[in-house]
């Protein structure tokens, strides 16, 4: 199936303290997929942007923010979940010698009712929080499909892997199926977030045009959502809304990591406007609208909505 790769192997790519997030993360995943069986209630409780969490992000957070801060090298770590970050030791920026790590720790949880596609949504940068997406050196993400894979880019690729549990169930094993994902250059899908009705009308003649030419692959997770679009090419948008001109999906945890692999597979990425890593955050739970594909289709989006 591919070149197979333990968790804490020998084979690291050029930045130590990335290649242990990513094992961090890797670490955690079997005991994620596990345990949602059991927690697809909601935990009647709010995050910091004000919505409903399920039993399963609180979950998913608590696992992952204990493996992610014990990474000797990461100074600080946010999630979606979670008002403020976590000092986690080491400065961050300015000539510090450690990095931020911002994670969504499962997009599309409301998914987890439906049984349908989550992820975990990963961005490592080197400034504090909140930061513009030209402060990533790394961005990834797993995704819980039939299989779970997951998606690391850094400077030099990006690749995709197979995450598993050993035999033994003491570890696991990664396995690189594509070693350089990138963009296919002829688009086949797209799929549009927000309800049509509270779409702006500019965005809507671009909906119209982009679903006579493409098909319609949407599942209400981001996650699963750009994996399509890397697969196959194509493009994915949750839009700024007549009611939520600032759009829905998170910057620091969300916008910029998608953006930054997209990106780095030969794509492109904005907020309607300008280039989403261009950003310049206001804090760490700010929203923004995101468009993310291939870079004709994305371009042709900005031309519509400048129009």
């Amino acid at each position: 199936m591919g070149e197979s790769r333990d968790a804490g192997s020998d084979a690291d790519p050029p930045d130590s303290v990335v290649d242990a997030v990513f094992d961090a993360v890797a670490a955690t995943v079997p005991e994620i997929r596990a345990a949602l069986p059991g927690r697809r209630v909601e935990s009647g409780t709010e995050n910091a942007s004000g919505e409903s969490v399920m039993a399963g992000d609180l979950y998913a957070d608590e696992l992952l923010g204990e493996a992610i801060t014990a990474v000797s090298g990461v100074g600080s770590f946010v999630s979606e979940e979670r008002e403020t970050a976590v000092d986690a030791g080491g400065a961050v920026g300015d000539g510090g010698d450690a990095y931020a790590v911002a994670i969504d720790p499962l997009d599309g949880s409301s998914n987890l009712r439906s049984n349908n596609a989550m992820g975990t949504v990963v961005g490592i940068y080197d400034a504090p929080l909140p930061a513009t997406g030209r402060d990533l050196v790394a961005a990834g993400y797993v995704l819980y499909g039939p299989i779970t894979t997951m998606v690391v880019a850094d400077e030099s690729s990006v690749r995709e892997e197979v995450v598993e549990s050993d035999d033994d169930g003491t570890g696991v094993t990664r396995t690189i199926v594509d070693a350089d994902l990138t963009l296919p250059a002829e688009p086949t899908v797209y799929g549009f977030g927000g309800r049509v009705p509270d779409w702006p009308d500019q965005f809507t003649d671009y909906a119209r045009e982009v679903e006579s030419e493409l098909k319609l692959r949407y599942g209400g997770a981001m996650v699963g959502d750009v994996n399509q679009v890397l697969t196959y090419g194509g493009v994915f948008a949750y839009p700024a809304l007549v009611d939520a001109p600032d759009g829905k999906l998170r910057l620091q945890f969300e916008a910029n990591p998608i953006a930054y692999i997209v990106d780095r597979a030969g794509g492109a990425a904005s907020d309607g406007d300008r280039d989403i890593l261009d950003v310049e955050p206001g804090g760490i739970h700010d929203r923004v609208p995101l468009y993310v594909g291939n870079e004709a289709l994305i371009e042709r989006l900005e031309a519509t909505l400048a129009g």
